[in-house]
């Protein structure tokens, strides 16, 4: 229940759909005083969340920023890799199609190749409502042993849904084998926050590696400034869903 819950918040907290319920109710309302309240509130929100440069600071100071190779304070028996960035609905199934979030698997791969991880864990089966098509894990797996992992050193669980069952599930897999000061947690860099509070509150603190970043450096042009950007709107999708995920485990006691 708690499953299908987040993903319908989810989807109603989305900035575009805010925007639209509100010139939406703006057209039908017979009232005029709400009818223009909810035009120029739907107009605001518009303006707001499109906005580049506003975007920008706002992500840059949630994204846990990601670290040089250099600046590695120690090498890893292993990388716990999340997934969620396999596209599932593609009609070709001979190979997998990523996300902007392939950032995960390739430089995961990076950290192998140069010394930094012996072995990689892949964690997740699907985060479909349906319980449908391919296990993401699975996939990913597939994809770091075409890349040139050995597939000895590539291990995977496809039973989690979300990222409290990362955790859980990576913890029961890997429980016996490796300990938390030997695992190096890999997902994206708006991500790891919550992911990061779910391992520690499962008694399995470890060190990240944040990836997949979203922000820039400052800049104050107007393109950043005044023009509205298709992309603000994106980060701002993602960040109120991470927040919205991240109160509600706080709630239900998953961090």
């Amino acid at each position: 229940m708690f499953f299908i819950l987040s993903k319908t918040l989810n989807y109603l907290t989305m900035p575009i759909v805010l925007v639209v319920i509100c010139l939406v109710l703006s057209a039908v309302l017979k009232n005029k005083t709400w009818k223009l309240r909810l035009f120029w509130l739907g107009l605001g929100m518009l303006l707001f969340f499109s906005n580049a440069f506003i975007a920008n600071e706002v992500m840059r100071a949630w994204e846990i920023a990601p670290v040089p190779l250099k600046d590695l304070k120690k090498k890893y028996t292993t990388a716990i890799v999340l997934s969620g960035v396999v596209l599932g609905d593609t009609e070709l199934s001979d190979r997998a199609f990523f996300a902007r979030g392939a950032d995960r698997i390739y430089h995961t791969t990076i950290l192998y190749k140069k010394g930094y991880v012996k072995n990689i864990f892949v964690s997740g089966g699907t985060g479909r409502i349906l319980d449908v098509g391919q296990r993401e894990a699975m996939e990913m797996a597939e994809a770091l042993r075409i890349m040139g992992i050995d597939s000895s050193d590539v291990s995977y669980e496809i039973n989690s849904r979300n990222t409290h069952e990362n955790a859980t599930e990576s913890i029961k897999a890997l429980s016996g084998i490796v300990n938390s000061e030997e695992c190096v947690l890999v997902t994206s860099a708006y991500h790891m926050r919550r992911a990061r509070a779910c391992f520690h509150k499962e008694g399995f603190p470890l060190d990240v590696f944040s990836v997949d970043i979203y922000t820039h450096k400052r800049r104050f042009t107007p393109d950043q400034l005044a023009i509205p950007s298709v992309g603000a709107f994106k980060i701002w999708h993602i960040l109120i869903r991470e927040w919205v995920g991240y109160a509600a485990y706080w709630v239900v006691g998953y961090i």
